[in-house]
C-alpha cells in the first residue's frame, strides 16, 4: 500500500508542478515578493498532496525562537519536503542552495527570481564571497537567511561534516544564528521513491548569540542540530513502531 500511494503521490507531484509552473510563467515579471507568494502557494499544493496520497504530514516546533525580521537560520537537510516548508514557516527566507538547481526548468527560474541565494560550490573562497554579499542584501531587506550546514542532504544517522559556509555568514552577518533540526529523512529519504506515513517534526533550537569565534561556533552548532536531530529521529521511530 505504501508504494502505491508513494506512486500516486510522485506522479501528481510531477503533474502539479509542470501545471502551476508553466500557468504562473507571467509571475517571473513579477516583483519578487509575489514570486515567493505564488511558490508558498505551490509549496502548500505539494504538501497537500503529500498528506493526502501518502498520509505524511508535519510540525514545526520553537517557532518562538526565530526572531522577527532578519536573522540566520542554519538547518539540518534530509529531503525536499525541508524545502516546501521553509517558505510557509518563515515566509520570505533567502536560502542558500546549490548553483545547479538555478539550470533545473521551472524550479530554478522561480528560485532565482524569489531571491534564493545560489552558491557554486566548485569556486572555494570566491563562492564564498558572493555568498556573503547575497546574504547582507537578503538581511538588509528584513529577510531570514537559510543555510544547510553541511551542504547536502543527509540520511539519518549519517555523519558528514559542517562546512565553512555557515561561519562565514556568521561572521559577516553579526545576526542572531538559530540551529534547527529535522527528522523528514525518517520518512521522506534522499533519492527515494518511497513515502512513509507519519508526521514529520522540524525544530527550531534557542538562537546562538553573535561573537563566538568561528571554532567555537562550529562545535556548538554541530552539537545542537546532532543532539536535537538524534532525538527527533528515535521520536519518529518510536512512533513507527507503535503504528
Amino acid at each position: 500500500m505504501t508504494g502505491l500511494r508513494s506512486f500516486a503521490f510522485n506522479a501528481a507531484f510531477y503533474v502539479a508542478t509542470i501545471a502551476v509552473g508553466l500557468i504562473g510563467l507571467p509571475m517571473l515579471l513579477a516583483p519578487r515578493r509575489q514570486v515567493m507568494r505564488f511558490g508558498r502557494f505551490w509549496a502548500l499544493c505539494v504538501l497537500w498532496l503529500l498528506r493526502v496520497l501518502t498520509g505524511l504530514s508535519g510540525e514545526v516546533r520553537g517557532g518562538e525562537h526565530v526572531p522577527g525580521g532578519a536573522c540566520l537560520i542554519a538547518m539540518k537537510h534530509q529531503s525536499m519536503w525541508d524545502t516546501l516548508m521553509l517558505p510557509i514557516v518563515l515566509g520570505d527566507p533567502a536560502v542558500v542552495i546549490k548553483r545547479e538547481l538555478l539550470f533545473v526548468p521551472l524550479y530554478g527560474w522561480y528560485a532565482a527570481r524569489a531571491g534564493s541565494i545560489f552558491i557554486d560550490r566548485k569556486a572555494g573562497a570566491a563562492a564564498l564571497r558572493r555568498m556573503v554579499v547575497a546574504a547582507r542584501r537578503a538581511a538588509a531587506a528584513g529577510r531570514p537567511v537559510v543555510i544547510f550546514p553541511q551542504g547536502t542532504r543527509t540520511a539519518p544517522g549519517a555523519h558528514v561534516p559542517y562546512q565553512p559556509g555557515v561561519a562565514a555568514l556568521y561572521q559577516a552577518l553579526r545576526l542572531p544564528l538559530v540551529p534547527a533540526a529535522v527528522n523528514s529523512g525518517r520518512f521522506w529519504g534522499r533519492r527515494t521513491f518511497l513515502k512513509r506515513p507519519g508526521c514529520i517534526t522540524m525544530q527550531f533550537l534557542d538562537p546562538i548569540p553573535p561573537g563566538l569565534s568561528r571554532r567555537e561556533l562550529m562545535a556548538e552548532l554541530e552539537r545542537r542540530i546532532e543532539a536535537a536531530t538524534t532525538a527527533l529521529e528515535a521520536e519518529a521511530a518510536a512512533r513507527q513502531a507503535r503504528s
